[in-house]
């Protein structure tokens, strides 16, 4: 391409923007630091390093995303809008809190679970934009002309570009694994996970941490240390205070609960506990909750004296974190010890609401969506059954309907928040949609008039009302427990059913009939009049005066003459009679 269209098409120069040595060194150091520095070696340095490669690749990226969607746009434009608007998004995420929590939830459903965090320390790093600049004047300098060279270098750099920029780090979240005494002193093994198949389950799974002042301060276990608390008396349900061997205490499994006995456990009573109804209701405001039984239960626990003369008991409480009863004989939940320090600290119970449950609004819609269409395909298999109809329509639907359910039903136990998401996007929502199109549609054909198409829509929507109903109240804590809820969407679908049997009534099986078999020929049996009067020889016009047909000229075969008579035979002539003379030759005549 030459000439004026060349100097517009801007993809040809800010491709070698983003093959740029520098570029691809960004590239590969974000990749690398992601997924292999920050899991061996956490901490500030590679914190930054993710940060400082994201501004050198991400503007290349920007300018040659917009450069393929606006292939007249120039090159300049396209890198200058690649700079600003990355240099500008990445302040705004960085300095405000609630545009980072917006773009950990938009990164999450576009590209996996993710987690940005607002730091303003990483605003330092914003100078890595002027070494993304100067990669461009340089790149600029030495456009790819060809189309294949271009092709080659879109298909080998582009795709790893996007991953390394959309694929960030898994979000781990910590877990209480276990407790243990060493030297007297507490100590609690930390670990973390983000699914079922990665939350640990043994505190040596875990990272240990020590406290020297009764759980206020925590630093990391050394080697030695490390191996001493891998020994059998870790992970105990039940201990008693050394100096009053008759208190006891110990974790009750399944259950955020610990029970207390003051007769060396011949007897028990609660001494803190979180209600399952109060704890489902709070755990889900977690994000990847899981079997909640399993992660949100006392674990195991630790009773060590103090200098008071008093006792303290730390416990494990899994996803919860740490809960700690002081010398004062008080309860308290104390988060991880990333967080003793944090002015936030663990979520507090029986607060929150729907705007902390986000996929849990989305579960509800969905399932009450779902609901509403099983009423409208059952309303629609009555229609088709009565317009004559096959019966398959409606075992098809049931068939649609019951694996999104139980795609749906999965996605209720949320151990993947992002996989949630993409079940309920790309698999409930649009096979209950078009199950309930595509069988009123079929309905319709089969006879089902205007009056029944509004009553399907009607039950519809009045079983999305009812059956939204209990479960907006679950959002908000009544019922706290999901069967009750569900239990009471399912019952707000009986008006729904009722409603789609009596409108089966409203579908007319002669129209039906019509529609399938149509007169031949399609004349109406009276159309209309001209002038607006009737015919008055029946509904057809009386027929014009006969006319006859000319003669048919016979142009194969013409007309013969008239036949002429054969002569007599010699039998039928008269007799001879005498000579007479013959009149003489003119040559004969005398002259004159």
């Amino acid at each position: 391409m030459t000439g004026p269209a060349a100097r517009l098409d801007g993809a040809p120069t800010t491709l070698p923007w983003l093959c740029h040595p520098s570029t691809l060194l960004a590239l590969v150091l974000l990749l690398v630091n992601d997924h292999v520095l920050k899991a061996a070696f956490p901490g500030l340095l590679t914190g930054k390093l993710s940060d400082v490669a994201g501004l050198v690749l991400a503007p290349p990226l920007v300018a040659v995303l917009l450069t393929l969607l606006v292939p007249r746009l120039p090159a300049r434009a396209a890198a200058v809008a690649g700079l600003v608007a990355v240099g500008a998004g990445f302040a705004l995420v960085k300095s405000s809190g609630y545009a980072a929590e917006l773009a950990s939830s938009a990164w999450t459903v576009l590209a996996g679970p993710s987690l940005v965090r607002a730091d303003r320390a990483d605003l330092l790093t914003l100078p890595a934009l002027g070494l993304a600049w100067w990669s461009w004047t340089r790149a600029r300098r030495r456009p790819v002309r060809q189309r294949t060279a271009r092709l080659v270098r879109l298909l080998v750099v582009l795709p790893p570009a996007v991953l390394a920029v959309a694929a960030t780090s898994v979000v781990r979240y910590p877990y209480a694994v276990g407790t243990a005494l060493l030297d007297g002193q507490p100590a609690v093994s930390i670990g973390s996970g983000y699914d079922d198949r990665s939350w640990p389950t043994q505190p040596a799974e875990g990272r240990w941490s020590v406290s020297t002042d009764r759980g206020t301060n925590w630093r990391p276990a050394d080697a030695a240390e490390e191996q001493r608390l891998s020994g059998p008396d870790v992970g105990q349900r039940q201990a008693c205070v050394p100096a009053e061997p008759q208190r006891c205490y110990r974790a009750v499994r399944g259950h955020l609960r610990v029970e207390q006995s003051d007769d060396a456990g011949v007897t028990w009573r609660v001494a803190w506990e979180v209600s399952d109804a109060r704890r489902e209701a709070f755990a889900r405001r977690f994000d990847n909750p899981g079997d909640i039984r399993r992660h949100f239960a006392s674990r195991d626990l630790i009773v060590y004296p103090v200098a008071d003369g008093g006792h303290e008991v730390l416990v494990a409480n899994g996803r919860d974190g740490l809960l700690r009863r002081g010398s004062d004989g008080g309860w308290r939940r104390a988060g991880f010890p990333s967080e003793q320090d944090t002015a936030d600290g663990p979520p507090a119970l029986g607060s929150g609401g729907p705007g902390d449950r986000d996929t849990d609004v989305f579960l509800a819609f969905a399932l009450s969506l779902t609901l509403a269409v099983a009423v409208t395909v059952l309303a629609a298999h009555l229609a088709i059954r009565r317009g004559k109809g096959p019966r398959w329509w409606g075992v098809a639907g049931s068939g649609v309907l019951l694996s999104a359910g139980i795609v749906l039903a999965l996605a209720w136990e949320r151990n993947d928040d992002w996989s949630t998401y993409n079940a309920l996007l790309l698999v409930v929502l649009p096979a209950c949609l078009l199950t309930a199109v595509s069988l009123v549609v079929r309905a319709s054909y089969q006879g089902a008039t205007g009056r029944w198409i509004g009553g399907a829509l009607t039950g519809l929507l009045l079983t999305v009302v009812l059956a939204g109903l209990p479960l907006v109240g679950w959002l908000h804590g009544t019922p706290p427990q999901t069967r009750f809820a569900v239990a009471l969407a399912l019952l707000g679908t009986v008006p729904g059913v009722l409603l789609a049997i009596r409108i089966a009534g409203l579908v007319d099986p002669a129209r039906a009939y019509e529609r399938r078999h149509p007169p031949r020929p399609p004349y109406p049996p009276h159309g209309p009049y001209p002038h607006g009067r009737p015919y008055p020889h029946g509904p057809y016009p009386p027929g014009l005066p006969a006319v006859p047909d000319p003669p048919y000229p016979n142009a194969l075969y013409p007309s013969r003459p008239p036949a002429v008579p054969d002569p007599p035979a010699p039998s039928q002539l008269p007799p001879p009679g005498p000579a007479q003379p013959r009149p003489p030759y003119p040559s004969q005549l005398p002259p004159g």
